[in-house]
């Protein structure tokens, strides 16, 4: 330390007292040497004071963390391109875990799996960083989950209801719209104070784009921090991401916030743990997968949850995607995500071929969470709604027999093609509550039933219109928690009646 300048000493006096000063200790620094590279992987030895999880920094610059700890070896996954590491290079302990940024100046960014930015609106203005591990609250940190998270999708609100702090999987084949469900829910966010991470995980970068760019038109980016990391990162990146995307949501919990999560997909980032297990020579389990991946996801998801005041009082509500193929639900990691999470939303490839969209198959999908995170209006008109959808399924596949149909069964088919069709949702449409609840009341009590498929979609529109004008009081009894009393209903169908009459006697002068 360079000693403080008296008055009067001369430079010659300054040399001779910085000489005479005690030297610095020596800083010890272990350095070890890069002995095989790999597709994402490294082989470091001379590192013998290394920890799991620890961050190790490469000469070259590209960074990797310690994953395989053996007496002569170290197995690294690395943050960076494996094609500028070389043989015999440096490298370094750094004595520190990986940490992402966090906090509201995430905010309208799009970041890499390491919080850098990749919106080229320059650095995140954020201070604190956070592990990207941590240890998921304990039971009495935690409360039941109560309040509803509002998708904006009729049959998701209706019949498989999202509560906040609950760990709801999206489950589907290829193109059965599972992406779109997530998007749909986070534009629906808007105005709800709700703070939404999507996460990209091992996706192209044009189907990236299109979703940012939905979130962006939708108005919701100012309330939304994009994650991406693309199949053309590194594995290590795409790993690491829904951690990262977890550690941010846990710094707004803490604060009270209230957070949405959508991992999109862990079917990806499962192929990518076990990339890096079999070129680390981890022994192969089932479907190749290591045996840990179980725990792999576990421990990520068991993170969200709705906390106690004492745990900040925040709720972190976790949207995981996984996708099947040719419709097999018991698949490896398809059956772990759902023993793991709290009921899942299944997208059914025959409603896709029916151009049913949102094609939610409401046999298979189930929330554990139930009604208790249903505003009661909503239980109220939607509680026989499964009933009635699947009873019409069942006579529909015997109507296809041709059998002659007495009146009641032919009333029962019109009802159920008109709840199916009340069903139906534009990508890109969030609906609100008040919207969605007249109408469903109104498929249910029949004014749908004898209208063909255009009818009923300009009947809907006509009803979604007068509800946005003059809405009854609706939207104050679901935030209020009440249950929908006999005169509002009939309010409710009254308008329906008249939004439809009017609407059908516009497109009859119209013809």
């Amino acid at each position: 330390m360079q000693p403080d300048a008296a008055p009067g000493l001369t430079t010659l006096d300054l040399v001779q007292a910085l000489l005479d000063s005690p030297p610095p200790p020596p800083k010890i620094s272990e350095i070890g040497r890069v002995a095989e590279v790999g597709d994402g992987i490294a082989i470091v030895t001379g590192l013998a004071r290394a920890l799991s999880d620890e961050l190790l920094e490469f000469a070259s610059g590209v960074r990797g963390i310690v994953f395989d700890l053996e007496p002569d070896r170290l197995g690294v996954v690395l943050l960076g391109p494996s094609e500028k590491l070389a043989l015999g290079e440096d490298v370094r302990r750094t004595d520190q875990v990986v940490s992402v940024p966090v906090g509201p100046a995430l905010l309208g960014r799009v970041v890499d799996a390491l919080g850098r930015p990749n919106d080229g609106k320059g650095p995140v203005d954020a201070t604190v960083l956070h592990p990207i591990e941590a240890e998921a609250p304990d039971i009495l940190h935690r409360c039941a989950v109560v309040r509803p998270l509002a998708t904006g999708l009729k049959a998701i609100d209706a019949a498989v209801p999202v509560g906040l702090g609950q760990r709801e999987l999206i489950v589907g084949d290829r193109q059965t719209g599972k992406t779109s469900i997530a998007v749909d829910t986070i534009l629906n966010q808007r105005n709800t104070g709700v703070i939404c991470i999507y996460c990209a995980i091992g996706q192209r970068g044009d189907a990236v784009a299109k979703v940012i760019g939905a979130i962006r038109e939708g108005g919701a980016m100012d309330n939304s921090v994009i994650i991406a990391a693309g199949d053309e990162d590194a594995p290590g990146l795409v790993f690491i991401a829904p951690y990262a995307a977890m550690s941010i949501a846990e710094s707004f919990a803490a604060k009270g916030r209230d957070v949405l999560v959508v991992m999109d997909d862990l079917t990806h980032h499962a192929h990518a743990y076990r990339e890096l297990s079999l070129l680390l020579r981890r022994p192969p389990g089932r479907e190749a997968f290591p045996g840990d991946i179980f725990y792999v996801h576990a421990r990520l998801l068991e993170r969200a949850g709705q906390f106690t005041d004492a745990a900040g009082g925040g709720s972190i509500t976790a949207l995981p995607v996984v996708e099947t193929q040719a419709e097999n639900l018991s698949a490896y990691i398809p059956t772990n995500l759902i023993s793991i999470t709290d009921g899942q939303i299944y997208l059914s490839p025959g409603l896709v071929r029916k151009n049913q969209f949102p094609a939610v198959d409401l046999g298979v999908s189930v929330s554990r969470v139930g009604g208790k995170a249903q505003r009661r209006a909503f239980r109220e008109v939607a509680g026989n709604l499964r009933v009635t959808l699947s009873q019409f399924e069942e006579l529909e596949e015997f109507a296809r027999f041709g059998t002659r149909l007495d009146q009641a069964t032919r009333a029962r088919l019109a009802r159920g093609k008109a709840m199916r069709a009340a069903l139906l949702q534009s990508e890109r449409d969030p609906m609100p509550a008040a919207e969605q609840l007249a109408v469903l009341v109104a498929a249910m009590e029949g004014l749908l039933d004898d209208l063909d498929k255009t009818q009923t979609d300009a009947a809907m529109n006509a009803i979604r219109a007068t509800i946005r004008t003059d809405d009854h009081g609706l939207e104050a009894q679901i935030t209020g928690n009440r249950k929908l009393a006999d005169e509002d209903r009939a309010g409710i169908i009254e308008a329906a009646r008249k939004a439809i009459a009017e609407r059908v006697r516009a497109d009859d002068a119209d013809a």
